[in-house]
């Protein structure tokens, strides 16, 4: 994904520590086992798209996409029937991830315990993708 590591080292770090949580989302994604793919839109999105190697009805299970803004930030999307939201974080989205309802969590920046919860929807995804 030589794609990915040129966007990788072309985003200087901010304040905010997108580029830091985007890295740790990421990692997080390959220590599921998760099949990456990295689309970029330049001055729109770059997003990073995981499916998990035994999914076979959906092309992904999230998007985590670095919005172009100044300064960038995060949203992290679902299809909303593979993960909940206990704490209410995420906004529902009707036909929004590839024309279904999803979830969506936004970080316009850095946060442990944000990025915590949104690793432990990882998990939930990733596991439910895995069942087909």
């Amino acid at each position: 994904m030589q794609e990915l590591d040129n966007f990788l080292a072309s985003w200087e770090a901010t304040a905010e520590g997108n580029k830091a949580a985007f890295v740790e989302l990421k990692t997080h994604l390959e220590q599921l086992g998760a099949t990456l793919q990295f689309v970029p839109r330049p001055g729109i999105t770059y997003s990073l798209r995981a499916k998990h190697p035994a999914q076979k009805k959906r092309e992904l299970f999230v998007m985590v996409d670095v919005i172009e803004d100044s300064p960038r930030w995060l949203s992290v999307c679902f299809y909303q029937d593979l993960v909940s939201d206990p704490e209410g974080q995420g906004d529902s989205v009707p036909g929004g991830l590839l024309g279904e309802d999803a979830i969506c969590f936004d970080m316009e920046s850095a946060d442990a315990t944000r990025l915590a919860y949104l690793k432990a929807r990882l998990d939930e995804a990733c596991k439910k993708a895995a069942q087909g």
